[in-house]
């Protein structure tokens, strides 16, 4: 009954942090403005993978293993940060082109989407040093630490995944706005900024 009268609290922490812009809601952006809402499915689905992915490792100790070993924290930071300004690099060029090439190339298929909404958690050392430091605080004394954050995990995944595609649908729906030469420029490179910006930061930041 515990773990009940604390939902709440949970579920408004994530509504809270689901809302604060970041790569995801970027990536979503660029997809979507171009390939409508099914171009988005895919990458929400690989960004709730990497997020349930270090919730299991959280409530398996792994992510410990992150918050605590400088290699692992480091190899991750670098992983993370080079997904997030190769993603940079795409925006700006396509800012600079004028063009959506390449993000209708037959190379964007849902399965690439998936992995690179993936890897752009999954390679997220804060995500798994941030899990680690939020679960626990949901998770009563005495409950079993993998179950229990695996159920809060579902929850929240399941969340996002309702609040992310249906900001997907809303994107998509504009799509005839997002595809004009001069809104797709200065999209691409706001986008383009937001995810320099973000890579910078996770490179140059430290535990």
């Amino acid at each position: 009954m515990e773990l009940l009268r604390q939902l709440p609290a949970f579920l408004l922490a994530i509504l809270v942090i689901s809302a604060v812009p970041g790569p995801a809601i970027a990536l979503l952006i660029r997809r979507c403005s171009v390939g409508g809402f099914r171009a988005g499915v895919p990458v929400v689905l690989g960004l709730e993978s990497g997020l349930y992915f270090w919730i299991l490792a959280a409530g398996a100790g792994l992510a410990a293993l992150v918050a605590t070993s400088e290699v692992a924290f480091t190899v991750l930071r670098v992983v993370g940060a080079a997904i997030l300004l190769y993603l940079a690099v795409q925006a700006f060029r396509s800012a600079r082109r004028g063009t959506v090439a390449d993000l209708e190339t037959p190379r964007v298929l849902p399965r690439n989407g998936f992995v690179l909404g993936l890897a752009t958690n999954a390679a997220n050392p804060k995500a798994a040093v941030f899990t680690f430091a939020f679960y626990p605080q949901f998770i009563p004394r005495g409950y079993p630490l993998l179950p229990t954050a695996a159920a809060l995990g579902l929850l929240q995944v399941a969340l996002e995944t309702g609040l992310y595609l249906g900001f997907a649908a809303l994107v998509g729906r504009a799509r005839g706005w997002f595809t004009r030469s001069r809104v797709r420029r200065r999209l691409d490179a706001l986008c383009g900024g937001v995810l320099l910006a973000l890579g910078l930061r996770v490179a140059a930041e430290s535990r």
